[in-house]
C-alpha cells in the first residue's frame, strides 16, 4: 500500500490538508491543542509534507516531533516551481496542500530533522537581533537627511535605543549557548577557528542545525554555497550560487575574509585561485565553501582543528 502523505499548507488561522492517496482535504486550527490532537490521530508511518513559513509552523514542528513523525519542511521556491511544472497555476490554500502532497509522494524529499528547543530560542532571539539592526541601519541613514537638530536628536535617541537592546540580545544569545551542553560544546569549537566571532557563531549554531548531519555537497547548497551549472547543448555558462540560507551564506562569507588569510589550507588555495585569475568574488566563495566543509569535519570528529 502507498505511504500516506498529507500536504500542508499554513496560515497563521488554520492548517489546509490533502491527504494521498486518498485525496481527502480537511482543516485545523493552527492552535497547539488542535494540532496535537490532530497528530495524535496519524498513523505512524505518514509523511507531512509543509513550506518553511517563517512564525507559522512552530506548533506543528513541536508536534511532529514530539510524536517522531516524519516531516519534510521545504523550499517554497521549490513547492511553486513543482506546481508549474504539473500545469497548476491557481493559488488557493487547498490547492497548495493539493500541489505539496503530490511532491511528497512523486520527489524523495529529504526528512527535516527537528531542531532542539535551545536551537529554536536561539534562531528566534537571533531573527530578532536581524530585525533591530536592520531598523537601526534605516535610521543611520534617515540621520543624515534630519533637516531639523530636534528629529537629528529623536533619531539619535533611537539609535542609542536599538543600540542598547541589540547588546542585550548579544548577552542573551551568548547565555543560551554556555547553558546547552550540546550548543557550548559546539560553540567551544568552532569558536577557535579565526573568523568565527560571536555573531557568526550564533547564527551557524541557531541557523545551520544540519551541521554534521549532511554530506558535503548538501550541507553546502544548504547554505546557498553550491554553485549550479548552467549549460545547454555547446554552451557553458559561468556556474552560479542561488538559493540556500541566505543570512547563513553572509556569515560564512564574512568569515571567509578572515579565514583565508590565517588557515595555511585556505591561504593556499586563495592563492592558487588567484594564480589562476579567478575573480575575487569567486574566491570568496570557494574559501567560505571549504571552511563550511571544515567546520562541517570538526563537529563530525569532535577535534579542532588543525593545520
Amino acid at each position: 500500500m502507498p505511504r500516506t502523505v498529507i500536504g500542508c499548507d499554513l496560515s497563521r488561522a488554520v492548517l489546509d490538508l490533502h491527504r494521498l492517496p486518498t485525496g481527502v482535504t480537511s482543516q485545523v486550527p493552527n492552535e497547539p491543542d488542535a494540532i496535537t490532537a490532530w497528530v495524535a490521530s496519524l498513523e505512524p508511518d505518514v509523511l507531512v509534507v509543509f513550506e518553511a513559513t517563517s512564525g507559522c509552523d512552530g506548533p506543528l514542528i513541536a508536534a511532529l516531533a514530539e510524536r517522531g513523525l516524519a516531516f519534510s519542511r521545504t523550499n517554497p521556491r521549490q513547492a511553486r516551481e513543482f506546481a508549474r511544472a504539473t500545469g497548476v497555476l491557481a493559488r488557493t490554500d487547498r490547492v497548495d496542500a493539493r500541489v505539496l502532497a503530490q511532491m511528497g509522494s512523486v520527489l524523495d524529499l529529504p526528512i527535516t530533522v527537528p531542531s532542539s528547543p535551545a536551537r529554536n530560542r536561539l534562531s528566534d532571539f537571533l531573527r530578532r537581533r536581524r530585525q533591530l539592526v536592520d531598523i537601526r541601519k534605516a535610521e543611520k541613514t534617515r540621520r543624515h537627511n534630519a533637516g531639523q537638530d530636534e528629529i537629528a536628536a529623536q533619531i539619535d535617541a533611537m539609535i542609542g535605543l536599538l543600540t542598547r537592546q541589540i547588546a542585550e540580545l548579544d548577552r542573551a544569545v551568548a547565555r543560551l549557548i554556555e547553558e546547552d551542553r550540546t550548543l557550548s560544546s559546539q560553540a567551544r569549537l568552532l569558536s577557535a577557528v579565526p573568523g568565527i566571532g560571536p555573531t557568526v557563531l550564533a547564527t551557524l549554531l541557531g541557523e545551520l542545525p544540519e551541521l554534521k548531519t549532511l554530506d558535503r555537497r548538501r550541507i553546502a547548497s544548504l547554505a546557498g554555497l553550491a554553485p549550479h551549472a548552467r549549460e545547454s547543448g555547446t554552451w557553458r555558462g559561468a556556474r552560479r550560487i542561488w538559493g540556500g540560507r541566505r543570512k547563513v551564506r553572509e556569515a560564512l562569507t564574512i568569515a571567509a575574509l578572515t579565514a583565508s588569510r590565517r588557515i595555511p589550507t585556505l591561504v593556499a588555495m586563495r592563492d592558487r585561485m588567484r594564480l589562476k585569475g579567478k575573480a575575487p568574488k569567486t574566491i570568496l566563495i570557494a574559501v567560505a565553501r571549504q571552511l563550511l566543509v571544515i567546520l562541517d569535519a570538526m563537529l563530525r570528529s569532535a577535534k579542532p582543528l588543525t593545520t
